[in-house]
């Protein structure tokens, strides 16, 4: 780790002193009670600085018991509570027990009772509570007015945001408006802010999880139905083999490390492919070094040596898989061990160790992040991964499974129910039918809805992804699939520096009307719109605003970790200062705009502040009645609540909850599943358990059991798309492949009568996702054994991507032209997402301008276990910010010494966009000669130059760095439009 101390502390300019004054302040007041006698050094000493970050976790937690507590002074009114929150940070979901004193959050604790993270954090998690009363959070309204922000009240924000949106809704229609949402917003936010979308009438809202996992999404979701983590880190301690590729989780998920060295402990083997030498890596039995893009030569090359012994598991594919033939034809044809050589660089001997390790030591598992997923071929990379355990047959088994860490602390469930550009909350389509179910679930007509839209054809449009944003300001009018360009962005709670080409977003803020910022911490966001740009691209018109939102801690709502658990946040302290919950910004924004009444009518008020916010137990409430489709119908309030209060009942292996009751409510958990993992189906008086591992046919469907979805028809050119005879979840009554279920097919098979009289006429003439009685789920589940969805093959070939067969397409900006005439991309597309898309004619113009020789180091992005995302709130963290004070690049030592560049020192960047950054060599190993990495957690300063002057006073991070995205480069999946950040190219020379 590099690691370089500011010989003066970490602020330079005075409003930055006087706020680490404020802090060191404020930290000693709370050290006097948590650790009387230890002054900061001496805290810092004792975290394990000196023995390594992030590895002394529970000294980082001001730990003391809260029944020892000091009474508080005064006048002995002095109230102790302790409030059971999760951390906002990554997506394991580790459960933290804040000590508040008099409302202000004292002391905290990692949740030893948590079956997850089982009393454990990380560095970021140990540091959580700063986030809850940090000194650099955005304080109260600002407007940029002449080059710099000024301090204006709420009533002005609101007014001048409002009229100035409904100005360019009247001039361009509502599709000239864009919103990014937030993977940090609880499940209930998320929920609230496409229901917003909805209501202002457009469909152009993304979120983070464009640019993490859409590609995993879709690709995992058209294999075997649901785009998710199978299984869970804790399942993990069941598997045999764990193959990780693309994923650093000692970094980016620290704690479901601890699952997995439970694993090995009894005698699971590691292997780790990256082309980075991670700290994951130096936990691996076997570590295997690939050239970045080329993960589906190596998994087709490992699948190589399975088919070529026959490890594969044909009677599995034989009941449960589609189109492993053809798969099995394409890899013993294309991918034999000279071609993966070529193409990734690990010989036979690598693949077929692996691919022998795998075999024989199954149940087998898989680990994928970002280092799969983002990419112009990410779609195709997760089907790989997809393919491979296919044909092991590890799906559906415990100990097996693709475990998808996801990266943000609710980037899951903001995916499930959230800002999706493509579809309504719960993956539910923008067909009519759709609309119609979610107009009858918020009590609204259907066709004022379709009102609020430009047209009925853009209501059933998907809109701008949150990766192309820019391209919608820029791009010429007549290329654009809508009225107008994007006028107006909201970014709610998003970091512009985790998006790619820094140089022309810049350019395309410039040229908007209307700029909007809700966060705690005002983002890059602030410091790129304030920062003076080319003259050409400012808009003289545009106005910029900042408001401060409410952090997690400030509110109270569900979030959904990676393993599908949803668990629900206690309310830990009040909004402080001026900040207001993101819910309440909704309402807010909605009265200005009209339809307070129609999108807040199901749910009550609780008084914040003395302003009206709506109840988070309500808008839960309200997702339980609608989204069937992945079975967040279960998950009510009040059994979220009971596992929160009794996790010392669920066991850390299986997750599922002794005999025991919940002594507040008398509740029974007894049998379910930790957070009732998604789908837990039925309303919940049904009390489902969840589901802990998908497509398991080994467990009843009322005991968390299921199979393949039948999402994609009953055959295809003639070939049966069902499972086989004698392939079905236990005690099903249908033995066999069954296609979905609908109200015909339900009266089929005779069960028609076993509904209600009251939940046939809500189930006739609908499905099982738009049923909203949940009968037909409720007989078909409990009285039948079968999934409502049906019972259907994997596929292995998907015929409805660009590439049936996943194959391997050389990144458009690559060192080796040699093998782009082997592995071209794809052709352009001319409208794709609402705009045109480029992929051979710029990979083309590469070749020919020959860019490999000017830019000649592949380069590559990642996290640390310092920071989180963007960087923004982590990097204003002072406990954070001592352990990583330097954006750097990872260079290795022989292309180190050919440019003269010293451990240690400076260089510049470039690349082909244009950009050059200034940062600090790390010189290591851990890269190979033809690679460099930096992580992509840092902005704040601005091609050498630091960005200070353009934050707002007081509230710019403690750490500022160049952000690796300024520099990266074109590049886009040619499913989802996910960004392609892990291999792009540059040249680095001594500063």
């Amino acid at each position: 780790m590099l690691l370089t101390k500011k010989s003066q502390g970490i602020h330079t300019d005075p409003a930055r002193r006087a706020g680490s004054a404020r802090f060191v302040q404020s930290l000693s007041r709370g050290l006097s009670s948590a650790l009387p006698t230890m002054d900061r050094r001496a805290f810092l000493r004792r975290s394990g600085l000196g023995v390594g970050v992030g590895l002394a976790a529970t000294q980082l937690t001001l730990v003391k018991k809260a029944g020892a507590a000091s009474p508080a002074t005064g006048d002995g009114s002095g109230k102790i509570e302790v409030r059971r929150t999760v951390c906002s940070h990554c997506s394991v979901g580790c459960a933290v027990d804040a000590v508040v004193e008099n409302g202000v959050w004292v002391r905290q604790e990692p949740v030893f009772d948590s079956p997850i993270n089982l009393g454990a954090h990380c560095a970021k998690g140990a540091a959580l509570r700063e986030h809850g009363h940090g000194e650099f959070r955005l304080r109260y309204p600002m407007k940029l007015v002449n080059g710099k922000y000024e301090r204006i009240s709420w009533d002005t924000a609101l007014n001048e945001i409002s009229a100035k949106m409904l100005e360019l809704r009247k001039a361009s229609g509502p599709d000239s408006v864009y919103v990014v949402g937030s993977s940090k917003h609880n499940n209930e936010q998320a929920y609230l802010l496409r229901k917003w979308m909805s209501f202002w009438g457009s469909n152009n809202c993304d979120h983070q999880a464009r640019i993490c996992h859409s590609t995993t999404v879709a690709g995992v979701a058209n294999t075997w139905g649901y785009g998710a983590m199978t299984n869970s880190y804790n399942d993990m301690q069941n598997s045999k083999c764990a193959l990780y590729i693309g994923s650093n989780a000692a970094e980016a998920h620290p704690v479901s490390m601890l699952h997995m060295l439970h694993a090995k402990e009894t005698g699971c083997k590691m292997i780790v492919v990256d082309p980075r030498f991670t700290r994951t890596a130096a936990k691996a039995d076997e570590y295997v070094r690939i050239r970045s893009g080329s993960d589906i030569p190596f998994l087709f090359g490992v699948l190589y040596h399975i088919f070529k012994n026959g490890w594969e598991d044909s009677k599995y594919i034989n009941d449960r898989v589609y189109g492993m033939d053809k798969v099995k034809a394409d890899v013993m044809a294309k991918w034999t061990p000279d071609k993966v050589l070529e193409a990734c660089g690990v010989d036979e001997a690598t693949t077929l160790k692996v691919a022998t390790m795998m075999s024989q030591n199954r149940p087998s598992t898989i680990v994928w992040c970002m280092g799969q997923t983002q990419h112009t071929t990410g779609n195709a990379i997760v089907r790989a991964s997809c393919i491979l355990q296919l044909a092991l047959g590890n799906v559906g088994v415990s100990g097996g499974g693709a475990n998808i860490f996801r990266g943000h602390d609710n980037v899951q469930g903001a995916t499930d129910v959230g800002p999706n550009p493509d579809s309504l909350p719960g993956y539910y389509g923008l067909a009519e039918g759709s609309w119609r179910h979610f107009a009858k679930t918020w009590g609204v007509d259907f066709d004022w809805i379709k009102g609020r839209y430009a047209s009925a054809a853009m209501m059933g449009k998907p809109g701008i992804t949150v990766s192309r944003w820019i391209d919608g300001v820029m791009e010429k009018n007549e290329l654009i699939d809508q009225d107008s360009n994007l006028r107006a962005v909201v970014f709610w709670g998003h970091a512009p520096n985790s998006q790619t080409r820094g140089l022309e977003m810049k350019r395309a803020m410039d040229k908007l009307d209307l700029l909007v910022v809700i966060d705690p911490y005002p983002s890059a966001t602030a410091a790129m719109a304030a920062m003076p740009g080319k003259a050409e691209d400012l808009n003289a018109n545009r106005a910029v605003y900042l408001l401060p939102a409410a952090t997690q801690f400030e509110t109270s709502g569900s979030v959904t970790a990676s393993n599908r658990s949803l668990q629900w946040r206690e309310k830990v302290i009040e909004p402080l200062w001026e900040s207001r919950s993101d819910h309440m910004i909704m309402h807010q924004l909605a009265e200005k705009f009209g339809f307070a009444k129609e999108l807040s009518k199901n749910y009550k008020m609780q008084k914040v502040k003395g302003m009206d916010e709506p109840v988070p137990e309500d808008i839960l409430r309200e997702i339980n009645k609608c989204m069937w489709t992945i079975g967040y119908t279960g998950q009510s309030p009040e059994r979220l609540k009971a596992h929160m209060r009794n996790m010392h009942l669920f066991d850390v292996k299986t997750l599922r909850a002794k005999p025991g009751k919940d002594k507040e409510t008398g509740y029974d958990v007894t049998g379910d599943y930790f957070g009732l993992p998604w789908p837990c189906w039925g309303n919940p008086e049904l009390k489902h358990p969840g589901s802990p591992n998908l497509y398991d046919t080994s467990k009843h469907v009322m005991d968390g059991g299921g199979n393949f979805r039948a999402n994609f028809g009953v055959e295809k050119d003639g070939v049966n798309l069902l499972a086989e005879d004698g392939s079905y979840s236990k005690g099903a009554d249908i033995t066999t492949g069954y296609p979905e279920f609908d109200h015909v097919l339900v009266k089929k098979l005779g069960w028609w009568d076993e509904l209600t009289d009251a939940e046939k006429t809500a189930a006739e003439g609908k499905n099982w996702k738009t049923d909203s009685s949940g009968g037909m789920i409720r007989i078909i589940m409990k009285n039948h054994g079968c999934h409502p969805f049906g019972n259907a093959k994997a596929r292995a070939v998907v015929w409805n991507f660009p590439d049936a067969i996943p194959q391997h397409r050389e990144p458009i900006y690559g060192i080796r032209p040699d093998l782009v005439a082997k592995y071209p991309t794809h052709n352009d597309i001319k409208t794709f997402w609402r705009l045109p898309t480029l992929y051979k004619t710029l990979q083309d113009k590469n070749v020919a301008d020959k860019v490999e020789l000017k830019y000649p180091l592949i380069l590559t992005s990642g996290r640390l276990v310092e920071y989180e995302g963007g960087g923004e709130e982590t990097r204003s963290n002072p406990w954070l910010a001592e352990l990583q004070q330097e954006a750097f690049v990872e260079v290795n030592p022989k292309t180190a010494s050919e440019r003269g560049i010293s451990n240690g020192g400076r260089v510049w960047l470039s690349t082909p966009t244009g950009a050059r950054l200034n940062v600090q060599a790390l010189v290591t190993e851990r890269v190979g000669a033809d690679t460099v990495w930096m992580p992509f957690h840092f902005s704040g300063h601005w091609q050498g130059a630091d960005m200070l002057a353009y934050y707002p006073n007081g509230a710019a991070p403690v750490v500022r760095g160049e952000a690796v995205n300024t520099g990266t480069t074109y590049g886009y999946d040619s499913v989802t439009m996910m960004q392609e950040t892990k291999t792009t190219i540059c040249n680095l020379e001594k500063a």
